[in-house]
């Protein structure tokens, strides 16, 4: 329980209550003009969402949409080709027939989008997801100098889910609020371990000095997390933006099947991790289910009821508070009295999942 404490009130609960950022209508830096990438395979329904609300982004600098179309099979490539009719001077098409043999899919149309961008500065989201509001642009980029020092080469962000009915939805949104803390909270501390392709941002120099994703480019996962390791290891800095207006916000996943999935190509970059983060991520977990397996394990024991009650009401109650702080302060509201139950599922189903990936490591893009 002890490191439980430590990592709530050391990482999470000090973040929790960090200073808001600036909002939109305060001066920032504002001069430059930024690409916006977005790699999409067969997503024409969620472009037809997303596309026009990139477009109304308030950012008078100017910038540029690179729409990457990944071997689609559907209209993809017409919407796309008609928007850059439409907006010749800021949608541009980058169109991918084929992936070299052992490659990651997503990673070499990601690629050759970047290398096709005309600015320094790179945003990233994702197909299915949609901006919080239309500052997220103005808001992300400016994490690059949101310390008034030296420029940030890498920037973090935070993308929500939408919510919806069923115990699903409420895991989900648990599940990412939890991983939020996690890698936004130890980026702000200076140990930045990963981001999120769906509220990324990162300089043209940051990925050259990683050499793009070169070190894990037969790797099908990771072309967010794996590349904020890289870059931490060739010393470039990394901001944090959180803030409810710079949020993309994404549709969960409909299934257990299909969040399943999801979670499986997900986990699977964290082999590659650092040792250092894997401890450090590793110890935060392990401290968890094993809170939950001594709980178990004292259940059967009628001597220690008392005391266990006590320590689990302590704990509960704490860390039930600081999560609940983070809910606030990341817009990622939860049931507070599903609390426990959603946090005793939450570490079961990560130890099934690294067991499941132990035993079959197979995993596909879309």
């Amino acid at each position: 329980m002890a490191v439980q404490l430590f990592y709530a009130a050391y990482f999470f609960w000090p973040f929790a209550r960090r200073a808001p950022e600036a909002p939109a209508d305060e001066p920032g830096s504002d001069s430059e003009p930024v690409s916006v990438v977005v790699c999409a395979r067969n997503e024409l329904d969620n472009l037809r969402r997303l596309l026009p609300l990139l477009l109304q982004q308030d950012y008078p600098a100017g910038f540029e949409i690179v729409l990457i179309d990944d071997r689609s099979d559907d209209d993809t490539y017409l919407y796309a080709q008609q928007l850059t009719q439409y907006y010749p001077e800021k949608v541009r098409l980058v169109t991918v027939t084929g992936t070299p043999d052992g490659f990651a899919p997503k990673k070499y149309a990601l690629t050759l989008g970047i290398k096709a961008t005309r600015h320094a500065r790179l945003l990233f989201t994702d197909a299915d997801c949609i901006p919080a509001s239309n500052q997220w642009l103005r808001l992300l980029q400016r994490g690059f100098y949101n310390d008034g020092g030296t420029p940030a080469d890498l920037v973090v962000g935070f993308s929500a889910y939408a919510e919806a009915p069923g115990f699903l939805n409420k895991l989900i949104r648990y599940e990412t609020l939890l991983t939020g803390a996690q890698y936004l909270s130890f980026a702000w501390r200076g140990w930045a371990y990963m981001g999120v392709g769906r509220n990324l941002a990162y300089t043209r120099k940051c990925f050259t000095a990683t050499k793009g994703f070169a070190s894990h480019i037969r790797q099908l996962s990771g072309d967010d997390d794996l590349l904020v390791q890289d870059a931490v290891r060739q010393g470039q800095r990394v901001a944090v933006v959180a803030d409810p207006a710079a949020h993309t916000l994404s549709e969960p996943a409909a299934t257990w099947a299909v969040w399943w999935r999801q979670k499986r190509r997900h986990l699977s970059a964290g082999r590659a991790y650092k040792f250092g983060d894997r401890l450090r991520v590793g110890t935060f977990v392990m401290a968890n289910m094993l809170f939950y397996l001594a709980t178990l394990v004292l259940l059967f024991s009628p001597n220690n009821w008392v005391p266990l009650a006590v320590v689990w009401a302590l704990r509960t109650l704490f860390v039930s508070a600081v999560y609940a702080r983070l809910s606030n302060r990341l817009h990622q509201s939860v049931v507070v009295g599903l609390l426990p139950v959603l946090d005793v599922v939450y570490f079961s189903q990560y130890l099934a999942l690294g067991i499941s990936l132990f035993l079959n490591r197979t995993l596909r893009w879309k």
